[in-house]
């Protein structure tokens, strides 16, 4: 199995070492191919919906093929007479998380409409869609033929809503930057004063965050005011439902605080008012909640009830940010989820930052701690001890911070051994499950429930992507 992964490696670097020269396939303009993606749990089937045409287009014009090799899925654009691949981008959805739920389980079939941006072709071009198998190599499972100068394919009708554009940083050319696009659901007409300061706070707390902190000067960053009609956002299971601009909702896959929106292609309308390469939505509501996934959005909440625990939202900012723009997995294994087998057993995980240690592979092994034995002892056992007294309080109840703290308190005491802070290894525990996954440090914002720095290794694979989009 890893020789098939290295011959993956290499063919996915070699596929993307031939960069193209955008000005003689592309145009200026940004194409949205957007489609619907339906199937059951170990069933996918697409169909075209529409192809748009929008904007500038905010992506590198140097880097068109991707070389992360991250993410579920691979769009793919390939010049239609000659064959000669001229884009690609990898990229997950809601839609394979979805087949992890007790729902797909059961043999549900569900239809989710999904997008991909690709620059503006020229001339004709063919657009695919692979997945990866367990071996981590992509094969195709939807084509079609696209052709830019067609006006029954492409829609040129501007669809973006009016809507005020704030900047709240602006570093120079879209095509040399990481745009990020801040966008509100729940903020009604008479709150839009609120939306503008939740984005500048949000945004303050992500630059105050290494290594976003050290590289400002590669982001723009910009703000849509778009209202919705009533405040706040769906929560199903206290029956409360919203008339937003988004669709956003809590109890995504029956996760409490999963917050996602299948509303697709609202959400473009939206975000064409602004270039953007990475999306992040506030959520102009009160319970602990958010979600990420690579190269589709970031979802958080923005009022904290309960006074000095405040830096929660800040938190779940920047940890979710890291799924969607550094394709950075979950490293907690105690919290409840909506899936099953999201890894599963004998498969590699894309993801940089977690690991299964097949045939004793370590992917991060340049950057090992010396001395450090791998698997690392961390003093597990009494932390999943502690871990287990969470697990039975009540998240929602109004003494649950009361009761949380103290025990919390101790857990950080064991992730603060001053003996492996800031080391390398392979640490038990990760992607949801106790047993058989492994992270790359003790802590890290992708592991607990605070404002830690992002580990080594996922520090490193935040600014590749930042790399990538700004070089």
């Amino acid at each position: 199995m890893r020789t098939c992964f290295l011959l993956f490696a290499f063919l996915f670097t070699a596929e993307a070492s031939a960069q193209v020269h955008f000005g003689r396939y592309f145009t200026d303009r940004t194409m949205r191919v957007d489609y619907f993606h339906t199937g059951a749990k170990d069933k996918d089937q697409y169909s075209l919906d529409k192809v748009y045409a929008e904007g500038p287009w905010p992506g590198s014009t140097t880097n068109l093929v991707d070389t992360l090799n991250l993410g579920e899925f691979l769009a793919r654009v390939y010049d239609l007479k000659s064959g000669m691949l001229l884009y690609s981008r990898g990229f997950s959805a809601l839609f394979n998380e979805w087949q992890t739920t007790d729902e797909a389980l059961r043999g549900a079939w569900k239809t989710v409409s999904e997008t991909v941006r690709i620059p503006f072709p020229k001339r004709p071009v063919q657009f695919t869609i692979s997945r990866r198998d367990k071996y981590s190599v992509f094969h195709e499972l939807f084509s079609a033929a696209i052709d830019p100068n067609d006006p029954t394919q492409v829609v040129t009708e501007k669809r973006a809503p009016a809507a005020e554009i704030l900047t709240l940083m602006d570093n120079g050319d879209i095509h040399k930057k990481v745009d990020i696009l801040i966008l509100g659901d729940g903020y009604a007409s008479d709150d839009m004063e609120k939306f503008k300061k939740d984005a500048k706070h949000f945004n303050d707390v992500m630059f105050a965050t290494s290594p976003f902190k050290e590289r400002a000067k590669d982001f723009n960053v910009r703000a849509v005011c778009a209202a919705s009609l009533e405040s706040g956002i769906d929560v199903p299971d206290k029956s409360v439902w919203k008339n937003t601009a988004l669709g956003t909702m809590y109890n995504t896959f029956g996760s409490a605080r999963y917050v996602l929106t299948e509303a697709n292609r609202e959400l473009r309308d939206i975000a064409g008012a602004a270039p953007y390469d990475f999306i992040t939505i506030l959520l102009n509501d009160s319970r602990y909640g958010g979600g990420g996934i690579y190269q589709l959005y970031t979802t958080t909440y923005t009022i904290e009830k309960n006074d000095g625990q405040e830096w929660q939202r800040d938190y779940v900012y920047v940890h979710e940010f890291g799924h969607s723009f550094g394709g950075l997995g979950d490293e907690y294994y105690s919290s409840s989820t909506g899936y099953n087998d999201f890894y599963p057993a004998g498969v590699e995980p894309w993801e940089p930052n977690v690991t299964r240690l097949l045939n004793g592979d370590l992917k991060w092994q340049s950057s090992v701690s010396p001395g450090l034995a791998i698997p690392t002892d961390w003093g597990k056992a009494a932390y999943d001890t502690l871990g287990a007294e969470l697990g039975k309080l009540d998240r929602l109840a109004k003494d649950y911070y009361g009761k949380r703290d103290p025990i919390r308190k101790k857990q950080q005491e064991i992730i603060k051994n001053p003996q492996l802070v800031g080391k390398v290894g392979a640490f038990e525990g990760a992607g949801y499950m106790p047993n058989g996954l492994y992270r790359p440090s003790l802590d890290c914002r992708m592991f607990s429930l605070s404002l830690v720095d992002f580990d080594p290794v996922c520090r490193a694979a935040i600014e590749r992507q930042i790399d990538f989009y700004s070089r």
